[in-house]
């Protein structure tokens, strides 16, 4: 259990949420033995929270508690705020409020970032305020600063990431036991890595609220959420991370942007084939990993702790200290590298248009020719076929692994139409793309 007492006076800090990573944050701001010494600057000024009367791990006096949120975003004392109390609202709503009142903000908040960048920075850009988001995606792996400061000045290709550790944990364990799925998400669930719902998580809607921030500051232009394409991990069997490994692959949920040409990007979220030798294919666990590609740098990757209290305050508070660092040197003037430059929406190239190899897998009845008829439909829309292999049977059914070369997906899938309609078909039961 720590307390406060009284901190020293400086910039003044309107703390929003005291749960896991808010009481991380608080548990950083006061124990400053081997820290930087501007964190004696900052002064835990108010806190909000839902409930006053509920446990917590941190003691604070009653004059610093409140749960009127509102009272602390209009505060005139408050100088930053600090945003934890996740979803969108109220956190959306405070979050504008706290603008409109030339405050700062820090925020943790993927989902408000990703789907009001537009209506937020804008805000923000107008009160001459800057919005601090380290903590959004990778929990305390710091991707954000460097791809606003230290990469700004090459020309991004790609980033490529495993943001969301829950689908990571899933799916290395799946590989590494053989195991089902639906059993894995239990075991998540029981250890707490995944929530009672694990939709967010597992359907690629988490992934996505982080891609479409990384995309956004990679290639200098706001996405729409909407347009990210995405894809979980419920399809993916134990049947098919076998064969994936027999064929020299892992599979992970992967979030990509990439500049595919001068005038759009593809921005989306879905399991992937990931050769042996990639950088990713052994981030394993609850771990997360985002490499970046660009010129004239080639290739980094960040890695580390993709969540929790530690990991979350510790990108929460170095934000924190960088704004105390950049009002303490210039309040007036912001600073072009952490304000949002960019004010135009990124054109996203329809999924159709993604240019991948695939790897599918077919049930077939076991009938003379099918794997000619596969080729056939598949060569009538110029999809070239890398590997065609039948693997064995499923009771009276044989089973077909089919690995493309580069086609376009759009192509692909005119061909799956094709097959599916012939009668040795029985079912494509999955389909992943191939990095």
């Amino acid at each position: 259990m720590v307390e406060i007492g009284a901190l020293s006076v400086g910039i003044k800090l309107g703390i929003l949420g005291l749960g896991t990573v808010g009481t991380g944050t608080v548990e950083v701001l006061l124990d400053g033995a081997g820290r930087h010494p501007l964190l004696s600057e900052v002064e835990i000024y108010r806190v909000g929270v839902r409930t006053l009367d509920k446990p917590r791990q941190v003691q604070l006096p009653d004059r610093l508690v409140t749960n009127d949120l509102e009272a602390i975003v209009t505060d005139p004392q408050v100088d930053i705020i600090v945003e934890l109390i996740g979803g969108v609202e109220p956190a959306r709503s405070l979050i504008l409020q706290a603008i409109q009142c030339g405050k700062h903000i820090v925020t943790a908040n993927k989902a408000v970032i990703s789907r009001f960048w537009d209506e937020i920075f804008t805000a923000a850009n107008k009160a001459g305020v800057y919005v601090m988001l380290e903590a959004a995606v990778g929990g305390g792996i710091p991707v954000i600063r460097p791809l606003k400061q230290s990469l700004n000045v090459n020309r991004i290709k790609t980033v490529i990431g495993i943001v969301n550790g829950t689908t990571n944990y899933i799916l290395t364990r799946m590989q590494r036991e053989g195991s089902n799925f639906d059993e894995v998400l239990a075991d998540a669930q029981s250890l707490g890595y995944a929530e009672a719902d694990p939709t967010a998580d597992v359907d690629g809607l988490d992934a996505a609220d982080k891609i479409a921030i990384l995309a956004s500051l990679a290639f200098d232009g706001r996405i729409k959420l909407e347009d990210v394409y995405c894809e979980g991990i419920r399809q993916v069997s134990k049947t098919d991370i076998a064969y994936a490994e027999k064929l020299g692959f892992v599979i992970k949920l992967l979030a990509i942007a990439k500049q595919d040409n001068d005038t759009s990007l593809s921005v989306r979220v879905h399991p992937t084939l990931v050769p042996r030798e990639h950088p990713l294919a052994n981030i394993n666990g609850v771990y997360n990993a985002i490499l970046v590609e660009g010129e004239p740098i080639g290739q980094v990757m960040f890695f580390g702790a993709g969540a929790g209290a530690g990991a979350t305050a510790s990108a929460v508070s170095s934000d924190i200290l960088n704004l105390v660092a950049e009002l303490k040197i210039s309040p007036q003037n912001p600073n072009p590298l952490l304000t949002c430059r960019f004010h135009s929406f990124s054109k996203i190239a329809p999924i159709e248009e993604l240019f991948t190899r695939f790897y599918a897998r077919f049930l077939t009845r076991d009938q003379p020719g099918v794997i000619g008829k596969l080729g056939t439909c598949f060569g009538e829309y110029d999809v070239s076929l890398e590997s065609v292999v039948q693997t064995g049977f499923q009771g009276e059914l044989a089973e077909i692994v089919v690995v493309t070369h580069n086609v376009r997906e759009g192509d692909f899938r005119q061909a799956l139409s094709q097959i599916e309609s012939l009668d040795a078909i029985d079912s494509i039961p999955s389909l992943f793309r191939v990095l």
